[in-house]
């Protein structure tokens, strides 16, 4: 896969600070991060941050479209020919291969999708709208169903690519309490996330089964 930090332009003062706000971000969380530390991080002085970003808000920006950018060239390297449910799947599949290749990402999505304090990002917006866009695509190229609604695909996208990454850490903390008492046991539930209109989830999901 193409590593969207990696590109000629990479090569710039600018791409480094913003490469390591992603780090930084991700590590400690924004809040925690002065653009002090972003420069030294980048070797570079704090003006410099300034005279490309201007302030935190413009180097959080940066930081959310080079997220993207990862989804974006996920996403792209994955086969295009089959069926819907075999393009969905290498998606799927080609973004769960670059989340795990890169934890800076899966850490910075972590913090900022589950930290209701930050309402001041745009990240899940960029996010939806990327995904939106593949769905329009694929709708109008007859590949995907129309039957479902355009904000209905979407949502799946999103829940299915994201809902692991958000509530595994929750399964694996759950699994190592209960095995730490001595509840029984044999291998550690690996989540898997379903979205559905009402009425479409089965019984054994609405009983726990």
């Amino acid at each position: 896969m193409i590593d969207p930090r990696a590109t000629g332009e990479d090569l710039t003062a600018k791409a480094r600070i913003r490469n390591a706000a992603l780090d930084l971000f991700a590590d400690r969380g924004e809040e925690r991060v002065s653009l002090r530390a972003v420069a030294a991080a980048a070797g570079v002085t704090v003006g410099l941050v300034q005279h490309h970003f201007k302030t935190k808000e413009g180097l959080r920006a940066a930081v959310e479209q080079l997220v993207v950018d990862y989804f974006a060239h996920a996403v792209a390297q994955a086969p295009g020919d089959g069926t819907a449910a075999q393009i969905a799947a290498a998606r799927d599949e080609a973004v769960r291969r670059m989340l795990e290749t890169h934890p800076p990402v899966v850490n910075y999505v972590r913090r900022v999708i589950l930290d209701p304090a930050r309402g001041d990002g745009q990240l899940i917006e960029r996010l939806t709208d990327l995904a939106r866009r593949e769905i329009v695509k694929l709708r109008d190229s007859g590949v995907a169903s129309t039957a479902p609604s355009e904000s209905t695909q979407v949502i799946r996208v999103m829940v299915r690519q994201l809902g692991q990454l958000l509530l595994q850490p929750m399964v694996d903390t759950m699994w190592q309490e209960l095995h730490d008492r001595g509840a029984s046991g044999d291998s550690k539930p690996v989540l898997s996330v379903t979205i559905g209109q009402p009425g479409e989830l089965s019984e054994d999901s609405q009983s726990g089964h």
